[in-house]
Order: structure tokens, then sequence, then C-alpha cells
């Protein structure tokens, strides 16, 4: 094959990778709005949707990686598009039936089935995007030629997934307004456009041709775990508190700013959520830029470090309250009282922008053919992002009664493992192994 016909198949592929990280972005993001709605009736079940979502990679991460090296990248990621469209209709049906269906007592409150129907739907939607993740993460990285470059990619396509990120709560909160009860119908059109979404993206990458970068995995042989590799494991470890660092830190202000009293509260938490985001794609692309001449390890270092900063000056900023007004065209504020904090907690998505890709990029270096088993074994680690933030809520601010500010400590902890492993844990010391 020509040089030019090769780079000409790469960009299609790399272009499809983009298109199908900021899907992944829509699907997640999500969790938190419709969660805020189920919380008013069931207190609990703040962050039972995004736990749900994020559980499912538990249980589909090492399956994703298996399915790479049987199937492929591209049928993978069609499989996995189906599969989200019909957890997103599950999700549909939650808002049209059961409500009057008692199933049992949870916390002191009879709860209804179509909050099991609508959790059953974000458990479905975490499979789809547990299996978008494992794909697009790695074929990036390798498209891209690992080290930096493959860093560039992937933040790259970061930045689309954060696009993507920042538009979702901002949607779902305008669409909602004042948080009700009975929000719920307020948000379908949101979940139609997903499905459609997902069955176009359906079509259109069953005709695209898709290059596998790394060719017929079936007939290697593989002598070792991925976890083999000190750099891999603490790696894995780091993803599994980015993600909670990355989901927690807007969606626990979400709830936070949604509960204040006062009209269109959840329009006001929905739009600080937004920019977080969209700092996210600021940070993202920004890396991007820098990728080829600032090493993934110095970026990392400088996020996680301004990143404890960041919230610990939340922390200690109190409950101080400032009136916020913004006007970045597709996100307006006008004449919000809402808490100095907020503004250090939507900064901190400039510094989680560059977290996921970096430590992805940093842990897979050098593992040659171990790369499709590692990034199976990196989704199941992804759970964090159900588990960290559910901890947060459920735990320390629903049962220990401690307040939203505070329950940031746990994420300073999660930042500071981050920090450790930029600074010592990301150094391959096993490249004794043979990878090839």
């Amino acid at each position: 094959m020509s040089e030019t016909k090769k780079t000409e198949k790469n960009v299609v592929a790399i272009i499809t990778m983009f298109f199908i990280f900021a899907m992944i972005s829509f699907v997640t993001n999500m969790a938190a709005p419709f969660g805020n709605i189920w919380g008013i009736t069931y207190p609990w079940a703040g962050t039972a949707g995004n736990l749900m979502n994020f559980v499912a990679y538990l249980f589909m991460g090492i399956p994703a990686g298996n399915m790479l090296i049987k199937y492929g990248y591209k049928k993978t990621a069609l499989l996995a598009l189906l599969i989200g469209a019909a957890g997103l209709g599950v999700q549909l049906l939650s808002g049209l039936v059961g409500a009057d269906v008692e199933v049992c007592e949870i916390g002191g409150i009879m709860t209804s089935l179509n909050l099991f129907i609508y959790l059953l739907g974000a458990l479905i939607c975490g499979f789809c995007v547990c299996m978008l993740n494992t794909v697009v993460n790695p074929m990036l990285n390798l498209l891209g030629g690992g080290g930096n470059t493959g860093n560039q990619l992937i933040q790259a396509g970061g930045t689309l997934n954060s696009l993507s990120g920042t538009l979702t709560p901002m949607l779902a909160g305008f669409l909602v307004g004042t948080l009700t009860k009975d929000s719920f119908p307020d948000v379908a059109p949101l979940i139609i456009t997903g499905i459609v979404i997902f069955l176009l993206a359906f079509l259109v990458i069953s005709f695209v041709k898709i290059v596998e970068p790394q060719g017929n995995l079936t007939e290697v042989t593989y002598e070792h775990s991925p976890l083999a590799f000190r750099h891999c494991l603490l790696g894995v470890i780091a993803i599994f508190f980015y993600v909670g660092v990355e989901i927690a830190v807007p969606n626990i202000m979400n709830m936070w700013i949604s509960r204040m009293p006062g009209e269109g509260a959840a329009a006001v938490a929905g739009s600080l959520a937004a920019i977080y985001w969209l700092l996210m794609l600021v940070g993202r692309a920004t890396s991007t830029a820098i990728s080829g001449k600032v090493s993934t390890r110095t970026q990392l270092i400088t996020v996680s470090s301004v990143g404890i900063i960041l919230i610990v000056a939340a922390i200690f900023t109190g409950n101080i309250e400032t009136t916020l007004n913004l006007d970045l065209g597709f996100i307006t504020i006008t004449d919000a009282k809402v808490p100095l904090s907020c503004v250090f907690i939507f900064l901190c998505g400039l510094c989680t922008s560059v977290m996921w890709g970096g430590i992805f990029n940093l842990a897979t270096e050098g593992l040659g053919k171990y790369t499709a088993k590692a990034s199976g074994i990196f989704m199941t680690m992804v759970v964090g992002g159900g588990v960290m933030p559910f901890i947060q809520d459920t735990v320390i601010v629903q049962a220990m009664g401690v307040s939203y500010l505070s329950s940031y400590w746990l994420v300073v902890a999660m930042l500071a493992y981050i920090l450790f492993y930029a600074l010592v844990g990301s150094k391959n010391v096993n490249t004794d192994i043979k990878v090839d």
C-alpha cells in the first residue's frame, strides 16, 4: 500500500474515532441531570444512574478488550452503537411506564418500577460507552505512533468529547428549568436525539473503511499480563481515581446548586457544569497544540498540582456568595447568586482535561502487543467514575451529613495519587519484557 493511501485511511479512521469520542461524552453526561430529577423523589438515587453507567465498565472492560482482539476495532464500535441506542430507549421507557408500580422500600421510601427501568437503561448505556472507550483510546494512541504524538491525538479527540460534555448538561438544564419530580418528560427530546444519532452513526461507520492499527491479533501469543508492567498497573489505579475526579467535580456541584432555593436553580447548575466541560475542551485543545513539544509527564504533573490547589481553594472559600454574570454565547448566566467556590470548582476543568489522555498514554507506553488487553483492563477501572462520586454524595454527604464542599477532600486525595503517578509511578521499569 502506498504511503498516500495509508495516510488517507488513517485520516478516515482518526475522524471516525473523534466522532465516537463525542458520543461517549454525550451518553455519560446525561446521567447527572437525570439523577437530579430522580433525586427529588429518591434522595439516595441522585448518583445511582451515574453509578450504574460506570459499574458497567467493571463487567464489560475486559470482554471489550478481548472483542478488539477477536473482531477488530470497527465491529466492536458498531455493536457498541446498537447497544447505546437500546440503552437510551430503555431510559426513555422509564419516563412512560412503571410510575404506579411499587416494587420495594429503600431508605424509608417506597420505590417504583420506573426507577429500576431507568437504572437498567443506564447500565446498558454503560456497556456501550465502555466498548467505545476501549476502541477509541488505543486506536488514536497507535495511529499517532504513541509517545507525545499519540497523546496529541487522544487530546484532540478529547476536545470533541468535552464539547459534547459541555452541551449535554446545559441542554438538559435549560429543558428542565426549575427542578421538580415531574421534570423527566422535559428531557425526553434529548434522549430521542441521542437514539437517532447513535443509529445514524451506525449507518455511517458501517460504510467507512477503518484501518486496524495492529493488524490481526488473533494469532498473537501473550506470555504476560499487561499488569506485569508496573507503570501500567499503577496507571490502572490512576485511571480509577481520575474518572472519579472528572465526574465528581462537576456532578456534585450540579447537585449542590440544583438543590438551592430559587427559580431556575437547575438551569444555573447545568450552566456551571457546562462551563466545567467547556474548560475541559479548552484544556484539551491547548494540550493538542503543545503535546508535540511538552511531554505528557510534564503536563500531568502540572495539571494535577494546580487541580489540588483549586479544589483546596474552593473548600476554604466556603459559602461566600458571589453574583455571576457570564455570556459565552451558548452559555449565559445572568445575576446568578452562587457560592464563590463554584468558580474554583469549574476552573478545575482545565486540569482534568489533560489527565485521561496523559494517564492512558503513559500507562500504555512500550506495551506493544499488550496494548489491546491493557485497554480492556483500563476500561474496567473506569468504574471509578461511578464509585467515587457515589461515595462522595451518598456516603459522605447524605449518610454522614458532611457538607458538599467538605466532601471535596475526597477529590483532593484522588488528585494527590495522580500527582504521585506522574512523578514516580509512570516510569517504565519493565523494559526487559518482550512486547513484539
